[in-house]
């Protein structure tokens, strides 16, 4: 269970850094671009305002899912760390497991019924359908709940599970 676990992590941890790679390296070459066009050419491109604004959002989803899977997202410390060991393990369940049931129902439903009501609604100026920034809010959940398995595993059973964190 544990090499598998790693494998999907080590998998995961790249393919969601990949991803937000890739989006923040586009945001930048596009606000460059509008920049440029702007200032230089008195012509600004206007498409490049709204790419960069889904981009963002799908840089958000993916960021999001990555912390939580490397567990590098914020959190209040005081209470954890005042508490037993047994009673730190009991806490951090309970919060992955409502992080869990907080994916699945808000992030991934939620963003579903979302995405999918949004599917004749157009963007105003690349005229793509909605749909498809918003579908990037239940791909992100099912990320989140695969990390939250882990999070619950290495939670129950002490073991920590390698792959996430590339330093």
């Amino acid at each position: 269970m544990k090499e598998t676990l790693t494998a999907v992590k080590k998998i995961l941890a790249k393919l969601l850094a990949g991803m937000a790679t890739i989006l923040l390296s586009i945001m930048t070459l596009l606000v460059l671009y509008q920049v440029f066009t702007r200032y230089i050419l008195n012509s600004p491109a206007a498409f490049t305002e709204e790419l960069v604004r889904y981009s963002l959002i799908w840089t958000g989803f993916i960021g999001a899912a990555y912390a939580f899977l490397t567990r590098q997202h914020m959190c209040l410390v005081l209470v954890r760390d005042k508490l037993s060991p047994s009673a730190k393990r009991v806490l951090m369940t309970a919060i992955d497991i409502l992080i869990l049931v907080f994916a699945i129902f808000v992030i991934t439903i939620g963003g579903f019924k979302l995405a999918m009501s949004a599917q004749k609604v157009y963007s105003a100026l690349l005229g793509i359908p909605r749909s498809l920034v918003y579908a990037m809010a239940p791909i992100s959940g099912i990320f989140i709940i695969i990390a939250q398995i882990i999070n619950i595993y290495e939670d129950v059973t002490g073991i920590t599970i390698e792959g996430g964190n590339e330093e």
